[in-house]
């Protein structure tokens, strides 16, 4: 009697082990899956990016004023007009459905990711967001937030990062400049003193992030070459 009861009990504690097994393989699975999707597709907008594009009217009225100049050279302030009124219907790229103000790689983590020009509960869901500053690649400094998801994702491996690491940043210029990280430090959620910091004229950004425990905040600092 003794026995069955206690073999019954056995056979429910193994048959919770197994499901809590299979609930953590599937959770790992998805985890992985989530992590090869995203990466894949940032990594993929990231080398193909190009910045602001022409829509199809510009080219069309560029083509137009080509000709146009081809045949009369007679007024150049009208030329000039006609120039800057077509430079206006340049398009900024999306991804996502939310606009990009350029791109970021840091090597040392296999980082490649659109930064987006506001920061909102979505975007900062789907890649890293343009926070407070000047533009990408301005004089000035420019501070990019980021999840730490802990599972490889935005800005989660921020902390495997060191002093003298490479970032990359693309604009929507076209301009890729090399920064080069030189300050790490944790800091409350709430401080934002040095959001403000002079530059001396050069650009400088600033990665901000949660440390693993979300008690404070890990903020890279990285000036351009």
């Amino acid at each position: 009697m003794f026995e069955n009861k206690y073999s019954k009990v056995l056979t429910v504690i193994l048959i919770i082990v197994i499901i809590a097994i299979i609930g953590l393989l599937g959770f790992l699975g998805y985890d992985y899956y989530q992590n090869y999707v995203v990466t894949k597709d940032t990594t993929d907008f990231v080398d193909n990016f190009q910045g602001d594009v022409a829509s199809e009217e510009e080219n069309n009225n560029q083509n137009d004023q080509n000709n146009t100049d081809n045949q009369n050279t007679e007024n150049p302030f009208e030329q000039i007009q006609d120039a800057n009124t077509n430079s206006s219907t340049t398009k900024r790229q999306t991804y996502k459905g939310f606009g990009v103000l350029g791109t970021m790689e840091i090597p040392a983590t296999n980082f490649k990711y659109p930064v987006l020009e506001k920061v909102t509960k979505k975007s900062i869901e789907t890649a890293v967001a343009y926070l407070y500053g000047s533009e990408l690649n301005e004089s000035g400094n420019t501070v990019i937030i980021g999840h730490n998801y802990r599972n490889g994702l935005f800005f989660s491996n921020n902390k495997k990062l060191n002093v003298g690491d490479k970032i990359y940043i693309t604009d929507n210029n076209g301009k890729k400049l090399t920064y080069t990280i030189y300050n790490k430090f944790e800091t409350t959620p709430e401080d934002t003193s040095f959001y403000q910091r002079d530059t001396g004229g050069k650009s400088e950004v600033t990665l901000s992030t949660c440390t693993d425990d979300s008690r404070a905040r890990l903020i890279i600092l990285a000036r351009a070459e």
